[in-house]
């Protein structure tokens, strides 16, 4: 029992980890809550099943473990990318005219981006779930005691190369290096000749691109999707931040997998230790009494910066 948890639980890490490295990158650079990422999440969910739908006209079902895995590398790629636009176009229309205004004004606009692209999924895609189309081979791998379906086996490998990939990013590229410097000080660094606004737009690239990818994953995994899953995406997202220390992306890591770890915890075993007065929909409870006691006793996260350490 314990084991499967501990697998479940490193599959939500996983997927709260990939949010919450995008929320972060635009945090760690503009002070902004992106309360859109969870509808560029949800975007990149409904793209990858629009793609994969065309694709599966055009090739037929059913298709061989290796098409299926060809196929499903096109339309990853295609949510990824298609999101790191929306992100572009995001941060051009919702986000730079007020860069400069009270800080209020860009939290008043993202929240109004996050209900724009609500009903825009809702007009395109409709309100009901959308079914992502099984081409995925039934069953999974046995771990002991603990078995993993097929879909979260990719989520566990691709998850971590594509933070391993983002942390080289970061370290080694030119704009890697700009937007780490950005994050320490946006107007030294704008003094220093880096292309602030070059870095700013990288930042919402990469991360809506990350967001892309894990709406795609979590479709697979969950096996629908629909207009209003960004909502708990961008909660959950935002949970996993703080716990980490937000703008962190070490941490964003760490807060997601802990954040993953409490929740299938919580599904195992509350049941029982309420007596079954408490199902596991109430999930979220223990979740964010953690995310509570973290605001009160560790505000900056797990590897956050303290206050008094700025000073």
């Amino acid at each position: 029992m314990i084991g499967q948890q501990l697998v479940n639980g490193l599959v939500l890490g996983c997927i709260y980890a990939m949010l919450a490295l995008g929320f972060s990158m635009v945090f760690g650079i503009l002070r902004l809550i992106n309360f859109a990422h969870g509808e560029v999440f949800m975007i990149g969910a409904m793209v990858s099943i629009t793609v994969l739908n065309l694709l599966l006209a055009k090739t037929g079902q059913p298709v061989s473990l290796l098409v299926a895995g060809g196929l499903l590398l096109v339309t990853t790629v295609a949510a990824g990318l298609s999101c790191g636009v929306l992100g572009i176009a995001l941060e051009r229309v919702a986000y730079r005219p007020l860069r400069r205004a009270p800080v209020l004004a860009p939290l008043i606009s993202a929240i109004a981006a996050s209900i724009f692209l609500q009903n825009v999924a809702m007009l395109v895609w409709g309100r009901q779930y959308i079914a992502f189309p099984s081409i995925l081979p039934s069953g999974g791998i046995q771990i002991g005691e603990a078995a993993i379906s097929w879909p979260g086996v990719l989520i566990v490998v691709v998850s971590p190369m594509l933070m391993v990939a983002l942390n080289q990013f970061m370290k080694r590229t030119t704009i890697g290096k700009s937007m780490r410097a950005t994050a320490e000080d946006l107007e030294v660094a704008a003094y220093m000749g880096i292309d602030t606004d070059r870095v700013i737009v990288a930042a919402f690239f990469v991360g809506s691109v990350l967001a892309g990818v894990a709406g795609t994953l979590v479709s697979l995994y969950i096996g629908a999707t629909n207009y209003f899953i960004g909502f708990f995406a961008i909660m959950k997202a935002f949970a996993a931040a703080v716990l980490g220390g937000v703008g962190n992306l070490t941490g964003a890591v760490l807060g997601g997998l802990l954040l993953g770890l409490i929740e299938s915890f919580a599904i195992g075993f509350l049941p029982d230790l309420t007596w079954g007065f408490m199902g596991t929909q109430y999930k979220d409870i223990f979740a964010f009494i953690v995310l509570v006691v973290f605001l009160i006793f560790r505000p900056s996260g797990l590897l956050g910066e303290q206050a008094s350490e700025r000073a």
